[in-house]
């Protein structure tokens, strides 16, 4: 990786919420840190890299923003108004001399977090401009990830930004902190399972917009208060052991279910990382949706059998605290594993969820009681409400095996 490619991997959030912090313009910071990586470009190929690329970045693209506003033929009238203020001033200093290890940049990322997260955006919307301006995800990988041309992405983005104009750019405190930290990380759950599990197109897995999804709650986990640290981790340990199957998860464009996988293929070093994570959770953690949820993915990344009732259990208990009709699908599979499949069907039977899950899963448990013609019928409703061409193909085959 270049150093202007780790620099925009690495840097990009950070100054972004500096610049915005600075001129309280979110277009402005965007434009001007665009501009800044643009010369980089230009001028690292030639001179190399310098010896604090983040500073020279900052500066470059402070420079930029305050020429736009000088060249704007209402600056003289609103500079009073983006008139800097000490302590961001001061915390921008901070950076420029020590990049590394700032707590202003900290708390300026947290703000940028935050705001695109505000309660004025769709989930979608807040996902997309979260995945931009934290985290630099060019444009046309998030319509990728969202399923949509790139301009409608942009189009969606720029929406996005014009709502935001009025937004305070601020941490709010108590319940509405706590709130504005729950979006976000449901923002980036959002991202990771739309391209962990794609709801329609051609892919099985799209790993690099799930791996930026997962960077997504590092930063988070890395900038947001102490108190809210449980379940942020609790999150990065579950995203972290699905996206270590990542590799196993097709083989030749087909969708591989997870008692199929090569375990070989999985990632285990990520495993055991998550397992840490997890662990003092485990055992010191009241539950909350995102520790059930990663407690049942490690049960599943274990090297032995799977303990089915466990999960059946740890599915019940998720089920009271959410009320989801997919934790309920989910807990009828794995009661299906532990009692038998007509267990698992007395579960479904006042189920009502739309798309080819609810179905699918019917339609297997009805092979599995040897109820082939009823089977057959519900693997149709399945295909029909199928939109990923992969698991639409994986549903045919089910159903033509039937004999």
């Amino acid at each position: 990786m270049t150093p202007l490619e780790t620099a925009m991997r690495d840097d990009w959030g950070r100054l972004l919420a500096l610049l915005a912090a600075q001129f309280r313009r979110l277009d402005l910071a965007e434009d001007s840190l665009a501009e800044a990586f643009a010369s980089a470009a230009r001028t690292w190929a030639d001179d190399g890299a310098p010896a604090n690329p983040s500073a020279w970045l900052l500066t470059t693209a402070r420079r930029r923003a305050l020429d736009r506003l000088r060249a704007e033929a209402v600056a003289a009238k609103s500079l009073p108004l983006l008139a800097i203020e000490a302590e961001i001033t001061a915390n921008a200093r901070r950076v420029l001399v020590d990049a590394s290890q700032d707590p202003g940049a900290t708390d300026e990322r947290l703000r940028l977090i935050l705001l695109c997260a505000h309660p004025s955006l769709s989930p979608e919307s807040a996902a997309a401009l979260t995945l931009r301006l934290v985290l630099g995800v060019p444009t046309a990988d998030i319509a990728r990830l969202f399923l949509v041309p790139t301009a409608t992405m942009a189009a969606r983005l720029t929406r996005a930004r014009k709502r935001l104009g009025g937004a305070r750019f601020d941490v709010p405190v108590g319940a509405a902190l706590q709130a504005r930290i729950a979006a976000v990380a449901e923002i980036a759950y959002l991202a990771f399972t739309a391209a962990y599990a794609p709801g329609s197109g051609a892919d099985v897995v799209r790993a690099a917009e799930a791996g930026e999804a997962l960077r997504l709650v590092q930063v988070l986990r890395e900038v947001a208060p102490a108190e809210y640290c449980d379940d942020l981790v609790a999150l990065q340990a579950l995203m972290m052991l699905q996206h270590a199957r990542r590799d196993a998860r097709s083989e030749d464009g087909r969708l591989v279910l997870l008692p199929d996988q090569d375990r070989t293929r999985w990632r285990m070093s990520e495993i055991a990382d998550a397992l840490e994570l997890l662990a003092p959770l485990a055992r010191r953690s009241p539950s909350t949706p995102y520790l059930l949820q990663a407690l049942v993915a490690a049960e599943h990344s274990g090297p032995g059998d799977t303990d089915w009732g466990r999960i059946s259990q740890w599915y019940e208990e998720l089920e009271e605290l959410t009320g989801s009709p997919i934790v309920r699908l989910n807990r009828a599979v794995a009661v299906a594993e532990s009692e038998g499949p007509q267990a698992g069907l007395a579960l479904l039977s006042d189920l009502d969820l739309p798309g080819h899950r609810l179905p699918a899963v019917r339609a297997e448990l009805l092979t599995r009681t040897g109820q082939i013609a009823e089977a057959r019928a519900v693997y149709d409703t399945a295909i029909a409400a199928c939109t990923n061409t992969t698991e639409r193909d994986h549903l045919i085959q089910r159903r033509d095996a039937l004999s």
